[in-house]
């Protein structure tokens, strides 16, 4: 376990440059927990991990249970727990929040406990050592590249943030214990995107990216460096700051409790979900609680129409997603609507001169060393505020002296660009983005001229495909795809264990140890039953693979408009791979050469956006990207030996590259077909005249072949399976 103590300095929270929003939205769950958690998407580098552990920094100490390794709270002691039951006269202390890390590794023993049964079969002991939900419990639970996480492990966390209980139960031995937790997690979309159960399963979410603005940047630099030559020295002097931000997270969350939920801002919050077409009713809720949460730290008795607008702003984003091919975004001038439709606060809400978050304050959105406040300007952030809420450095080397009517450093662009404007590639602060580069579904227009011959096809609508799987039985990342040895599927056999009983086989370890009872002196009615009797279970899943493309985009594909089909096959194999948990490659070939237009990735959203913005045109080198895909299957081999690799050819057969292009494609399919790569050759000739090049070329890769207008058909079904059977 990977646990923040306080006496390890971390980076202040109000030290961060920039990111109002995300502070906005860690404070709005640390004054309610119930609001659900925060999801936070950015690209690398941008001190999302940083300010999530410097979170814990933040939140008030804990009373506990001496003793207890469960964290009871003494004033409401969970009936079940396993330390239980406490005596309510029992002596009490307090301790910090914790913040625990759950690796992306993590087994499940690890991420939910573990029951020793060998003692519990040999010697009758109900022996149960406590994971990681145990140790979150009533804190914080923290996963970097959440998006990464094995879905076992996904489940479990499903199942504990909706119960707030733990189960760990192994061969009728059974433990439950309390777990309720803040969940917070980051992760980079380009290296794939989340279950839709997980992603609904946070309350908030939050776009990141590095800020634009050399001053800021440079600010960055600046207190990093400081932090890394003097971290001590450094956290002193931001301590005050973060001590006043604690005091007022306290004091909201003995505020929230009293803060009232008008009927009229009920029915808003309503028709903005609405409006917004989100599924279930999860929304409506996590958006009540957080505009609650949002006007106790504003010091407000009442909900306003301000605090549901940002409520809204940071619960609903991921919720509008339809498809993978979806970014998260929200079309603010839509909710402004949506907003406006009600009408305004009536009474309207008079300004209150005690709200701590008054005129210079550092609440709502605008930023601040706490999430916001403050009208926006133009300037950099420009050093730690005065007091804890705004005011000048107290490090006098900071060079931006010059600016002492700068009421709100943290934010620095009034038009939400930066850090808490500019999403990834170009997304604005609601991740929206322009129709002709997001990767939406459906056709985004035929595309013109690029120049030299080139031309941009539109793609069709995506098709839904059969199932391609890799022959064989595998022991890859788990996935949906697949036949593969798994810790988690069907029961297939047993085995003698290696080392420690992951998965106890108890027919099994019963049926082993029943001939020698006799032998071992048994005279009562349990059995005697020894290590060596102990017998693990052997399970079959699904993994995941790579799914590699290598597509032809040459310019006989872009003839007769097929490469609008050939795009929107694609992309119904995108989808799929992302439904299956696949990672995805993407290789095109024309012209002169190959390239690797995606490396290997599990973000199907990147391969979308590449595959519609391929330029096509040109000769066919269709050995260059047979070639090319061996040299990319080669290297992820060595990176992830585990993952079998499936490779889909999109072509029509044709080569066109030079003298011998032909025998030249049919030499390199013969290199993958000796690595014993699984293929399949999708064959996108079409007319009434065929020359069944595509077909010659599976010849050689040893592949069956698909017809293009075949790939969502039973045709496509179970195809390398049926080769395979037929070799």
């Amino acid at each position: 376990m990977r646990a923040v103590l306080r006496n390890a300095p971390n980076y202040p929270f109000s030290a961060v440059v920039g990111l109002s929003d995300l502070k906005l939205a860690l404070i709005l769950n640390a004054v309610s927990p119930g609001v659900g958690g925060v999801l936070v998407r950015g690209e690398k580098g941008t001190a999302k991990s940083t300010i999530v552990r410097a979170l814990a920094a933040l939140l008030p100490d804990l009373p506990v249970v001496e003793g207890c390794r469960f964290s009871c709270d003494p004033l409401a002691p969970d009936p079940g727990c396993p330390d239980g039951p406490h005596d309510p006269a029992a002596p009490y202390g307090s301790r910090p929040a914790r913040l625990v890390e759950l690796p992306v590794g993590a087994s499940e023993d690890r991420l939910a406990g573990s029951l020793d049964i060998e003692r519990a079969l040999t010697e009758g002991v109900k022996a149960f050592e406590p994971g990681l939900l145990a140790a979150a419990h009533r804190g914080v639970l923290y996963v970097d590249e959440v998006n990464l996480l094995h879905d076992h492990l996904v489940d479990l966390l499903l199942d504990a943030a909706a119960l707030g209980v733990s189960y760990v139960e192994r061969e009728g031995v059974s433990v439950r214990h309390a777990a309720r937790f803040l969940l917070v997690g980051t992760m980079n979309p380009e290296e794939g995107e989340l279950r839709p159960q997980l992603l609904d399963r946070f309350g908030l979410t939050v776009e990141v990216a590095a800020s634009r603005e050399p001053r800021e940047r440079a600010e960055v630099v600046r207190r990093g460096l400081a932090f890394e030559a003097d971290p001590a020295g450094f956290a002193a002097r931001w301590a005050e700051h973060d001590a006043e931000l604690a005091r007022r997270i306290a004091a909201a969350r003995e505020r929230v409790a009293r803060v009232t939920l008008p009927d009229r801002e009920l029915e808003r919050i309503a028709a903005v979900c609405a409006g917004f077409e989100v599924d279930g009713l999860r929304a409506d809720l996590v958006t009540a609680r957080a505009a609650i949460a949002h006007a106790a730290w504003h010091g407000r008795a009442e909900v306003t129409a301000d605090d549901v607008r940002e409520a809204a702003r940071l619960a609903l984003p991921h919720r509008r997603r339809r498809d993978p091919f979806d970014a998260p975004g929200l079309d603010e001038s839509r909710l402004d609507d949506l907003l406006e439709s009600l009408g305004p606060d009536d009474p309207e809400d008079p300004e209150d001169p005690h709200d701590p978050d008054g005129p210079g304050g550092s609440g709502g959105s605008g930023g601040g060393p706490g999430p916001g406040g403050g009208p926006r300007d133009d300037r950099p952030d420009s050093g730690p505020p005065q007091d804890p809420v705004d005011g000048a450095n107290p490090d006098d080397s900071n060079p931006d002296d010059s600016n002492p009517d700068d009421s709100n450093p943290d934010d620095s662009n009034p038009d939400g660009a930066g850090p808490d404007g500019a999403g990834p590639d170009g997304a604005g602060q609601d991740g929206s983005r322009d129709d002709e580069t997001r990767p939406g579904r459906g056709a985004q227009g035929g595309g013109g001229p690029r120049g030299g011959g080139e031309t941009v096809a539109g793609a069709e609508a995506p098709v839904r495909p059969r199932l391609l799987t890799v022959p064989g039985l595998g022991s890859g990342a788990p996935g949906r795809r697949s036949r593969a040895r798994s810790p988690h599927g069907r029961l297939a056999g047993d085995r003698a264990p290696r080392g420690r009983v992951a998965d106890l086989h108890l027919t099994a370890t019963l049926r082993t140890a029943a001939p020698h009872q006799r032998g071992r002196g048994r005279s009562g009615a349990g059995l005697v039953i020894r290590r060596e009797d102990l017998r693990e279970a052997v399970r079959e899943g699904r993994e995941g693979n790579l799914v590699l493309f290598a597509v032809d985009a040459s310019g006989s594909m872009a003839a007769r408009q097929r490469m609008g089909a050939v795009k929107g096959a694609v992309l119904g194999l995108l989808l799929d791979a992302y439904q299956r948990r696949d990672k995805v490659g993407l290789i095109t070939f024309r012209g002169s050469g190959a390239e690797l237009a995606l490396p290997p990735t599990s973000s199907v959203e990147a391969g979308a956006a590449r595959l519609r913005a391929l330029p096509t045109g040109g000769r066919t080198p269709l050995a260059a990207g047979l070639l090319r895909a061996a040299e990319v299957l080669r290297v992820e081999r060595l990176r992830d030996p585990s993952r079998r690799p499936l490779l889909i050819v999109v072509t029509d057969g044709r080569a066109t590259s030079g003298p011998r292009a032909v025998e030249e494609a049919h030499r390199a399919a013969a290199v993958l077909a000796a690595t014993g790569t699984a293929c399949v050759v999708v064959d996108c000739e079409s007319g009434p005249v065929r020359l069944g090049l595509a077909a010659a070329l599976a010849v050689h890769l040893n592949a069956p072949v698909v017809r293009l207008a075949e790939q969502a058909a039973d045709g496509l079904a179970g195809v390398v399976r049926d080769a395979r059977r037929a070799a």
